[in-house]
């Protein structure tokens, strides 16, 4: 080991590493087409993304799949082992939500670190490693340490994601305590609540995920509420030194980018509502579109599909994906839903396994909606984190499941 990697105060922060030298990425992008793209997925969308064979119809969403964020993170942690074949790789926890493209970066061995919390394992990194950070950020703290170590840093942060940052950081320089609505417990919040503390770490932050988080904190600023009680419920989504009593006097919302879009903007609806009660102006409140656009986009395309007659529908990803799971919640409002991790979930024509979102495990239904002669439609979308090649793999396996070969499907 280096006398730098021995004494951390000699260590010099590293500029971030640009890996997309052209040799580079055209490798990577043959590599990335093996590994998951679909050519009968991009044909059946390119048509209409409907396709009939004797009594069984799919239909498949016009928006699903990988985003433009998501394909540059995964190009990028690519790109990082061939610039670096000898180096060690780490990665801070997941580079997305989908186990298929986390089991791929791991035959790379592109080694995943904690991100819950600073390890050990961190203090480890020497000026010879290579970190890489997910599409989904990490927080100040983790840059910090890594900076600290002298590591060279990939940054795959999703643009959408650090536009948010800018958002609440301006939030905490103007003395605004930002709304954060998200997962308290997702990469992606917990990032952005970090940002949200501001460049000296004097601003604040309250993280709500339901509406009735928001009907408790809007009858709080109302002045209907008990500090303690709001302490007790809400303690573990404020910034440090947080007081209701102060703190929410001024607020502006963000959002993790991912949520559903029309919960977000009820959310907003609903505490500007507060705010105009008790100062009788909204000029202590402030808001900012954050969602994704790829998720929105995902969201309206299957709000469209859902307006034909559909049996079922198949809502394929990785199990911890939010904007996944919100495309679920979506469907199973008009229709059985099923969140399949991918095609082997569907076992045979009555049993599927399945993510049961108000269970929070996974579990196996029985359904003959597949069963029998009768006509059948179904539906499938996938979350912006979920590669071609396993909503490929659904096609086929529905079709199969009604009797229809693989070579008839790719023919059609």
């Amino acid at each position: 080991m280096s006398d730098a990697a021995a004494d951390p105060a000699q260590k010099t922060k590293r500029p971030r590493v640009n890996v997309r030298r052209p040799d580079v990425m055209e490798r990577v992008a043959a590599e990335v087409a093996v590994h998951f793209h679909s050519s009968i997925v991009e044909k059946l969308k390119d048509r209409g993304g409907k396709i009939t064979i004797g009594n069984t119809t799919v239909l498949l969403a016009q928006q699903f799949g990988f985003c433009y964020g998501v394909e540059r993170a995964i190009d990028l942690a690519y790109a990082s082992r061939r610039v670096f074949p000898e180096n060690r790789i780490f990665l801070i926890g997941e580079i997305i939500h989908n186990p298929e493209v986390n089991r791929q970066l791991r035959e790379m061995n592109i080694v995943s670190l904690p991100w819950q919390e600073l390890t050990e394992d961190y203090d480890d990194l020497t000026e010879d490693d290579v970190v890489i950070v997910p599409a989904f950020g990490a927080p100040t703290h983790f840059m910090k340490k890594v900076e600290e170590r002298g590591s060279y840093v990939v940054d795959t942060t999703c643009g959408d994601v650090m536009k948010v940052w800018r958002r609440v950081r301006g939030y905490a320089k103007d003395g605004v305590t930002s709304i954060i609505h998200g997962k308290s417990n997702h990469e992606e919040t917990r990032a952005t609540a970090s940002r949200a503390l501001g460049e000296d770490g004097t601003g604040h932050y309250l993280v709500i995920l339901t509406l009735a988080d928001t009907d408790y904190v809007g009858n709080y600023i109302k002045g209907h509420g008990n500090k303690a009680d709001f302490m007790k419920r809400f303690g573990n989504c404020v910034s440090d030194g947080f007081d209701p009593d102060i703190h929410l006097q001024r607020i502006g919302v963000a959002n993790q980018t991912t949520m559903l879009k029309s919960e977000t903007q009820e959310i907003q609806t609903r505490l500007l509502a507060a705010v105009i009660e008790r100062d009788h102006n909204g000029a202590n409140f402030q808001v900012f579109d954050t969602i994704c656009g790829a998720t929105q986009e995902r969201q309206d395309a299957l709000f469209e599909m859902l307006r034909v007659k559909m049996d079922m529908l198949l809502v394929v990803g990785g199990y911890n994906s939010s904007n996944t799971q919100h495309l679920v919640e979506i469907g199973e409002k008009e229709l059985p839903t099923f969140f399949i991790r991918d095609a082997s979930c569907i076992r045979s024509l009555e049993e599927i396994v399945h993510f049961d979102l108000h269970k929070h495990e996974e579990t196996t239904s029985y359904s003959r909606i597949l069963a029998g002669d009768a006509p059948a439609v179904i539906g499938i979308t996938a979350g912006a984190s979920c590669p071609n090649n396993l909503i490929e793999e659904t096609v086929f396996k529905v079709f199969e499941l009604r009797g229809i070969g693989r070579e008839a499907v790719a023919g059609a």
